[in-house]
C-alpha cells in the first residue's frame, strides 16, 4: 500500500525517485528539504507508468525524477517520463557503505535515488531509446551474440580434433578454418554406429560445423542490415580512416541518439575510458590507465588505432617520434586513443541526423 504524508500545496516543487525491477517499480517523492512525502509500488506496464506519474503529481510540481537502470528495467518508464516532458536523471545504486548503515529495501533505494537527483550528485541524462540508434543497438546485440557463439563453436571443434582418434586427427589437424568447416559439415556418418568413438566424433564435428555455417549466414545477414543503417545515421563517420561499420556502430550506440547530453569531448573520452586518470604524488607527476567507461567503445577505439598504426603515415610518424622520446608502445596507443576520441567526438556531435520516419 502507498504511504503518503499530508499533502503539501500543489505549487511545491518535489523530486521523485524510482527503484526499478522486472515486474514492479517502487517510487518515492521528497520535498526540497529532502523530507519524504510518500512511497508506493506500481506494475511495469503502461498503466502502471501512468499511475506512477499521476501519483507523483499529487504532491506538487514534479521537477525531476531520479531513475535507476534507465537502460534496462527502467527503459519503459523513462520513455513515458520523456513523453510528459519530465526531466529524468540517471542514478546509480547506493554504494555499499551507505547500504551497510541504512539497510536495503526497495523504498530505501527509491528515496536514495530521489535524494541523489535533488542534491545534484548525479546529473547523467539517459539516452533516448526511440530512434534509429536504438534500432542499431538491438541489431548489434544479435550480431555480437552470433560472433561470440561462432568463436566458441570453432574452439570446440579444435578441442574435439585434439582428442579424436589418430586417423581422424591426422586428416583434420592441418586444415585451415574454412576447409575444416566445409569438410566436417559434408560428412554423413553412420548414425547406427554412435557407440564407436570415431563415429561419435564425426557426428559431433558435423553438428558443430553446421552450427558454425548457420551462425556465419546469420552474421552476414545482419551485416547487410547494419551497413546501410550506419551509413544513413552518420556517413562522415565511416569516411574516417580506420573506422568501419562495426566500430562506427559501437561509437554511435555509446554516444546515443541525444548526443547533446555529452557536454564536451572530455566527457566523451571519460565515457569511452580513454581519459587518462591522474596518479601523481609529491614530486611525481604521471597518469594511469582508465579502466572505467564503456569497454566496448574502448575496444573499438583500440582497433582504430591499430589500423592507423599500420596504414596511416601521420600516425606512424607520431609513434616513431614518441618512441624516440622514451614512450612505450602501450603509452603511445593510449595517447592515440585519446586523440582519436577527440576527432570522432567532433564528427558524432556536429552531425545532426534526420528524424526517424
Amino acid at each position: 500500500m502507498p504511504t503518503i504524508a499530508p499533502g503539501p500545496p500543489q505549487t511545491l516543487e518535489v523530486t521523485g525517485g524510482v527503484d526499478t525491477h522486472l515486474d514492479t517499480h517502487t517510487a518515492a517523492v521528497i520535498d526540497p528539504l529532502g523530507r519524504i512525502l510518500g512511497t508506493a509500488q506500481f506494475p511495469t506496464d503502461t498503466a502502471g507508468y501512468t499511475a506512477l506519474l499521476s501519483w507523483m503529481h499529487q504532491f506538487g510540481r514534479l521537477a525531476r525524477v531520479g531513475v535507476e537502470g534507465t537502460g534496462a528495467y527502467g527503459a519503459g518508464l523513462t520513455r513515458q517520463l520523456h513523453q510528459h516532458q519530465v526531466e529524468v536523471i540517471e542514478v546509480d545504486r547506493p554504494n555499499r557503505k551507505t547500504r551497510r548503515f541504512q539497510g536495503k529495501s526497495d523504498p530505501i533505494d527509491a528515496i536514495a535515488a530521489a535524494k541523489a537527483a535533488l542534491a545534484g550528485e548525479r546529473t547523467g541524462i539517459p539516452k533516448h531509446r526511440d530512434g534509429r540508434i536504438e534500432a542499431l543497438r538491438t541489431l548489434r546485440v544479435a550480431r555480437r551474440s552470433a560472433v561470440t557463439q561462432r568463436a566458441d563453436t570453432q574452439r570446440q571443434i579444435r578441442a574435439l580434433i585434439v582428442t579424436a582418434p589418430d586417423p581422424l586427427r591426422t586428416q583434420l589437424r592441418g586444415l585451415k578454418a574454412p576447409a575444416l568447416i566445409a569438410t566436417c559439415a559434408a560428412w554423413h556418418p553412420d548414425r547406427t554406429d554412435t557407440a564407436t568413438p570415431a563415429t561419435a566424433t564425426r557426428l559431433a564435428l558435423r553438428s558443430l560445423a553446421r552450427r558454425h555455417q548457420q551462425l556465419t549466414t546469420e552474421i552476414t545477414d545482419l551485416d547487410q542490415l547494419l551497413t546501410p543503417l550506419v551509413t544513413a545515421i552518420n556517413p562522415r563517420l565511416l569516411a574516417v580512416p580506420g573506422v568501419g561499420t562495426d566500430t562506427a556502430g559501437q561509437l554511435l550506440v555509446t554516444a546515443g541518439e541525444n548526443h547533446d547530453r555529452l557536454t564536451s569531448e572530455a566527457a566523451f573520452a571519460m565515457l569511452c575510458g580513454t581519459a587518462p586518470l591522474p596518479a601523481s604524488s609529491g614530486k611525481t607527476t604521471r597518469h594511469r590507465l582508465n579502466r572505467g567507461g564503456d569497454r566496448q567503445a574502448n575496444a573499438a577505439l583500440y582497433r582504430v588505432v591499430l589500423c592507423r598504426l599500420r596504414w596511416d603515415p601521420r600516425t606512424r610518424a607520431y609513434a616513431q617520434r614518441r618512441t624516440t622520446e622514451g614512450k612505450t608502445k602501450k603509452e603511445i596507443i593510449r595517447c592515440l586513443k585519446r586523440y582519436v576520441t577527440r576527432e570522432l567526438h567532433h564528427i558524432i556531435t556536429t552531425h545532426n541526423p534526420q528524424p526517424t520516419p
